[in-house]
């Protein structure tokens, strides 16, 4: 079996890597930096187009300010504490982070950006991401009869 080598996936995955090291090592900066968050986030390659998933419960999508360019997208958006009542005692402890938050995200790949679809369903964002006609795959049937021009000589 053969496997295709994808360098720029592998340092990708390491760039991840560190991210996710980071986060893990300084949890309290990553939540309060500038009163923000980073929501957690997935790309997947799905052939002729990418689907970017973001975890954003408790936020509303008329919140969210979504902008997309042929090779990046925007998302920025605020998550608000919910008061039930002001009589509450208080909390034990929270691990929710609130505030404002923005992701831009480098696209590996150019797409059409004024076909984007976005879908907010419990507390997913789902970002359909047509890839432009210069980076998909095309099939190319080859025929082993010569045109008739040539077959005539």
């Amino acid at each position: 079996m053969l496997l295709r080598w994808h360098p720029l996936q592998e340092v990708e995955e390491v760039s991840r890597q560190f991210d996710r090291l980071f986060r893990e090592l300084a949890p309290q900066e990553r939540e309060t930096t500038k009163g923000g968050w980073i929501p957690a986030s997935e790309l997947r390659d799905d052939g002729d187009h990418l689907t970017l998933r973001l975890s954003l419960p408790d936020i509303e999508p008329k919140d969210l300010d979504i902008q997309v360019t042929k090779d990046s997208l925007s998302i920025a958006g605020e998550r608000h504490i919910q008061r039930k009542d002001e009589s509450d005692k208080g909390y034990y402890w929270s691990e929710i982070s609130y505030g404002k938050f923005r992701r831009v995200f480098a696209l590996p790949v150019a797409i059409e950006n004024d076909r984007v679809k976005a879908e907010y369903n419990n507390g997913i964002l789902t970002l359909t991401l047509p890839k432009a006609n210069e980076v998909k795959a095309f099939k190319v049937n080859v025929s082993n009869e010569l045109p008739a021009s040539e077959s005539n000589q």
